[in-house]
């Protein structure tokens, strides 16, 4: 099974990933590696728990989609 995962540089240092077909499956980790070995480990918690309490397991959705979108905006004027 393959499920996308989003990763976020945290400007404090690491990474956190969430995966979004399976709501709360959050992990980070120190390196990148470090968090895709994480979240890859959370992965297989996770649905070993839904499996265990007889819950279907999702399918990925494939529908995580990241753009950029460009925001003009005039700054607040200075009292």
């Amino acid at each position: 099974m393959k499920y996308d995962v989003v990763f976020e540089e945290q400007p404090e240092g690491g990474y956190t990933a969430l995966v979004p077909s399976l709501p709360g499956c959050v992990s980070e980790g120190d390196t990148f590696e470090e968090a895709k070995k994480n979240i890859s480990d959370a992965i297989k918690l996770y649905l070993e728990d839904m499996e265990a309490d007889g819950e279907e397991i999702p399918e990925d959705k494939g529908s995580v989609f990241v753009g950029q979108i460009e925001i003009n905006r005039k700054p607040l004027a200075s009292a």
